[in-house]
């Protein structure tokens, strides 16, 4: 079986500004705001990254920072996985006890199908067996 390695790391706000203040003053992190059509992300650079916005240090990973909702789900930090093939990583979560939790579409509907992320990838959020919340994302090609 190959790996598959932790690529990035999200955790939940409910004020947005004392998030970003508390994260960009004490460790320094650089965070960019994504528009409303991105659910008002906050993408989290904690680490020195290319003109492609890759990482330059191996085994350091970005995050980001999403708006917490009324679900539990939404409030315990949470991992990202790449794999390959998300289709298939789907269906190997589901086989193992794991369930697909879905991703926002572009209207902000919930979907079953991975969202895709401009120059990203596709990405979708899961449940695994013990109830922790974690995403997988297929890299975009060239990524």
């Amino acid at each position: 079986m190959s790996q598959n390695p932790v690529v990035h790391f999200e955790m939940g706000y409910f004020d947005r500004d004392r998030m970003k203040k508390f994260y960009e003053t004490t460790f320094g992190w650089g965070l960019q705001q994504m528009g409303a059509e991105m659910g008002n992300y906050v993408v989290a650079h904690t680490t020195e990254t290319d003109e492609k916005g890759m990482i330059k240090t191996p085994g350091a990973i970005n995050g980001g920072f999403y708006q917490k909702s009324d679900s539990p789900l939404s409030h315990a930090p949470s991992i990202v996985i790449s794999v390959p093939d998300i289709k298939a990583a789907m269906k190997a979560i589901e086989a193992g006890g794991g369930k697909i939790l879905g991703a926002m579409d572009e209207s902000g509907n919930a979907s079953m199908e991975p969202m895709a992320i401009p120059g990203v990838g596709l990405w979708i959020s899961f449940q695994d067996p013990k109830g922790n919340r974690v995403s997988i994302l297929q890299p975009a090609v060239g990524s």
